[in-house]
């Protein structure tokens, strides 16, 4: 947020929805001690490796912040996104993403191999639609939301699932080649 805010004239998200983002993004992440494990995961014990910890969030935080760019691009030169249609389509794909971007790092495995657990499915099915849907309800005035043409739909699913894939294959380069360095 704080790469946009230099070039925008005016707040990415409001702070009622980075509160919103965080309350909703949470919600699926809450249910994930109930979540299934790989049994590769549990083979044997292993120790907390800080310094692979550090790896995985450099390489996946550079990696959501590419595509958080992406949608401020997309929104601006293709959309010509003013501020609350940028706030809207930046919130809505932001919690779509980080929601399911979950499900792909939760496991070493090819997410499509390592289906999730029930209620963190449920859930976070739950978050996606009900954000989705949320632009097209009075809550969305209340928080500065908007309808969002039909076209910005077509863009969202063409970044999550770029987002999505690319994760997958970055993420498996990552165990193969950083694990244990």
């Amino acid at each position: 947020m704080a790469g946009a805010s230099l070039f925008l004239p005016f707040l990415p998200l409001l702070p009622k929805q980075i509160l919103l983002t965080n309350l909703l993004t949470d919600f699926p992440e809450m249910t994930i001690a109930t979540d299934r494990v790989d049994a590769v995961a549990i083979e044997k014990p292993r120790r907390w490796d800080i310094k692979f910890i550090q790896r995985f969030m450099l390489i996946f935080g550079l990696l959501s912040s590419v595509f958080d760019y992406l949608t401020f691009g997309v929104l601006l030169y293709f959309m010509k996104a003013g501020e609350k249609v940028f706030q809207t389509g930046w919130f809505i794909e932001s919690v779509v993403s980080a929601s399911l971007i979950v499900l792909v790092v939760r496991t070493r495995l090819p997410f499509l191999k390592s289906p999730p657990g029930k209620y963190l499915a449920m859930a976070t099915a739950l978050i996606v639609l009900v954000v989705i849907g949320l632009p097209f309800t009075p809550v969305a005035e209340l928080m500065g939301f908007v309808p969002m043409p039909v076209s910005f739909y077509g863009w969202m699913l063409l970044i999550v699932a770029a987002y999505i894939g690319l994760a997958e294959v970055v993420k498996q380069w990552f165990y193969k080649r950083l694990q244990n360095k």
